[in-house]
């Protein structure tokens, strides 16, 4: 498994984080009802040198949470990888856990908000304290030229943690802004269960996202 190694690894929060008391308190919890699982922050998964970064927004809880790997055991994870998988960005098999085969290839998986949130909804407080770390992995990360924001939190942090100005880069799926810097922002509809279960996100409509960035990977191949 491609869990990042340095300078990725050096930008990471502290196993026992101890920024966020809320997030702290809920942590604690977890570890006392579920001592065999992750419960602490969780990792960027994928290859250090990286052209397409992918910014979520915070670890599920019987997903990144438990398994210690981005979108790895709950359901938005098949969605995402196999989409991944289709356009290039991954090689092996997903089985829904830390140690199969699959690797990201030529792409990088941040959340926005590193520890599981209650409910999954981050306080704006939360948001920012944990933007110094996206924006530290960014930065880790001088290959990429293309990032995908899954939901309007992942985009607003993105945005941020990209130097853009959100007045000018409103969230819609498939939108794509271009940063001061030349980088791409492209938008998605978050993969979650409801999205995928209320129709608000189609598999095509979430292809779409990967195959416009496959064809920007492309282009600047050429």
């Amino acid at each position: 498994m491609n869990f990042a190694p340095s300078p990725i690894a050096d930008s990471e929060p502290p196993h026992d984080c101890p920024l966020c008391p809320r997030l702290v308190g809920f942590r604690e919890e977890l570890r006392q009802e579920f001592p065999t699982w992750w419960n602490a922050p969780v990792n960027a998964f994928g290859d250090p040198a990286a052209w397409l970064g992918i910014i979520g927004l915070a670890p599920g809880k019987h997903g990144a949470n438990r398994t210690g790997r981005p979108f790895t055991g709950d359901f938005a994870g098949v969605l995402l990888f196999e989409t991944l998988a289709k356009y290039g960005f991954a090689t092996g098999v997903y089985e829904a856990k830390p140690d199969d085969t699959l690797q990201l290839q030529g792409a990088m998986i941040i959340n926005a908000v590193k520890c599981l949130p209650p409910q999954n909804k981050p306080t704006p407080e939360e948001i920012r304290t944990c933007r110094p770390f996206l924006e530290g992995q960014i930065a880790a990360l001088p290959r990429a030229r293309v990032f995908v924001a899954l939901g309007q939190i992942a985009h607003q942090s993105a945005v941020k943690a990209l130097g853009g100005r959100l007045p000018k880069c409103k969230f819609g799926h498939l939108a794509e802004h271009r940063m001061p810097d030349g980088r791409i922002l492209i938008d998605s509809y978050h993969c979650s269960r409801y999205n995928q279960n209320t129709g608000r996100l189609t598999t095509e409509m979430f292809e779409a996202v990967f195959a416009r960035a496959a064809e920007l990977r492309d282009e600047s191949a050429r």
